[in-house]
């Protein structure tokens, strides 16, 4: 039977938002409203589900208490910052690429205050937001013209919806290629407008697989980077010069979608060869377009470099407005491109670049150092051990670097390693990290000195609450 004496002394919406005063200041009128309302209803569920409710629940304290916690929740931010355990180091589900530590004070400036971002300070008169970035670009690229939009995608979009609506387009068969987020070739082809001609095989394509295809309603020629696979053993592909070449025969443009650009020769820090932009700009590409997070280590964009003529038709193109970027991802874009004048400095301070090229002696520091703060907790039933693993670059690029790691290892006696993942999951700030043998994988490619002790301290929380 139903409790009506505790139905009774459920207290009312306006007597606990009075009692509530000393959160006023704290949280929205309408969120304490809310929350009062959600909690006095999961009181009277209880009660007539005739499930456990005491006397003490009821208690004004008690509610209120859990009115703070509710309000605190619908307060906090849907995105938030997490630590990144995986090893991944462009994660895509994570953010990409973290911004220098010059990009995000640039970031601070702008935003807090007006800008000159479409105001020529020289002239005195409407200016151009692209401005604000051409020249930097095309000094680190070699480019004769350059400009950004909000990414990648809409970067190919726009370039084939001017350069070649209801024409042909040549790609190679082995280039049309799917990356994360079912970003399809073909599928952006066709929404551009443009038709599509695959040329060649899957694993070989040659220059004359092109010529063969070329009529008069060939707009351009489109090379694709392979940005997360490989095709390997009989393969053939055609180089950049040999198509720039047949392109000037026919007077056809070529653009190459780079995918995750990087303007540092990663080889020379041990790793596998990327494509620089500059190496397409020195083959004569007429157009190359490529991401500014990523490998590039900025904000999410789309940057496009190459020919003024063509340049000119793409920055027309009314579809371009609606792919422009803003105030912040430019002050965050040319701050991280400035960077890039002194390529050493660049590596050691754009967050992605310096992870990738980390040295494993480093990582073993970290690793040493992170379980030591766990030993320090002094907790029984608490394991934790170094373990040789392999980190991924991801965001598509690099797909058969491995990238030599030390992992940390966490065992908890009475806790089942999902438990653990999920425990540190919802943890504030979350720590992500993945499960390998019965274990809970920390690489320490992806963690920061700092985050070492939010770590430990997330587990000391675990083994206290237990």
């Amino acid at each position: 039977m139903v409790n009506q004496k505790l139905l009774k002394q459920l207290p009312g919406v306006d007597h606990l938002l009075a009692e509530a005063e000393d959160l006023w200041e704290i949280y929205p009128k309408s969120v304490l409203v809310r929350c009062i309302r959600a909690s006095i209803a999961a009181l009277r569920a209880d009660i007539l589900d005739q499930k456990p409710v005491f006397a003490a629940d009821l208690e004004i304290s008690h509610i209120l208490a859990g009115v703070k916690s509710r309000a605190a929740t619908v307060m906090h931010p849907n995105l938030t910052k997490v630590i990144n355990a995986t090893g991944v180091v462009v994660h895509t589900n994570l953010g990409r690429s973290l911004l220098a530590e010059a990009a995000i004070e640039n970031l601070l400036s702008i935003g807090g205050a007006y800008s000159n971002l479409e105001f020529d300070l020289h002239h005195g008169r409407r200016g151009s937001r692209y401005a604000l970035v051409e020249n930097l670009l095309c000094e680190i690229t070699g480019a004769q013209a350059a400009m950004v939009v909000n990414n990648n995608a809409a970067a190919v979009l726009l370039c084939l919806d001017t350069l070649s609506r209801g024409k042909k387009v040549l790609v190679s068969r082995g280039e049309l290629v799917e990356i994360g987020g079912s970003f399809r070739v073909p599928d952006v082809m066709l929404k551009s407008g443009s038709i599509l001609v695959e040329v060649g095989t899957t694993n070989r394509t040659h220059l004359q697989d092109y010529a063969a295809a070329i009529d008069e309603q060939t707009a351009l020629l489109l090379k694709v980077h392979k940005s997360n696979y490989q095709i390997v053993g009989f393969t053939a592909e055609v180089g950049l010069q040999e198509l720039k070449l047949l392109g000037e025969q026919h007077e056809i443009p070529v653009m190459e979608d780079l995918g995750s650009g990087i303007f540092i020769d990663l080889s020379s820090y041990d790793m596998a060869k990327e494509p620089t932009v500059q190496e397409s700009v020195a083959a004569g590409v007429d157009v190359i377009t490529f991401s500014g997070d990523k490998l590039l280590g900025g904000p999410q964009a789309g940057i496009i470099v190459g020919k003024p003529d063509l340049l000119k038709a793409i920055k027309s193109n009314p579809l371009n407005r609606a792919l422009r970027i803003d105030k912040l991802t430019l002050a965050a874009l040319e701050s991280t491109l400035r960077l890039y004048y002194d390529p050493i400095k660049a590596v050691q301070t754009i967050p992605t670049l310096a992870m990738l090229t980390r040295s494993l002696a480093e990582i073993e520091k970290m690793s040493v150092a992170l379980i030591a703060k766990l030993k320090h907790l002094k907790a029984q039933g608490l394991h934790a051990i170094m373990l040789k693993g392999s980190s991924r670059a991801g965001g598509g690029a690099l797909p058969m670097q491995n990238l030599p790691t030390r992992c940390v290892g966490i065992r908890v006696n009475g806790f089942k390693v999902n438990y653990l993942e999920n425990f540190l999951r919802q943890h504030q700030p979350p720590i992500i990290a993945r499960i390998e043998d019965d274990f809970l994988i920390m690489d320490l490619r992806t963690i920061r000195f700092p985050e070492l002790t939010i770590i430990a301290d997330a587990l000391a929380r675990l083994l206290k609450k237990d």
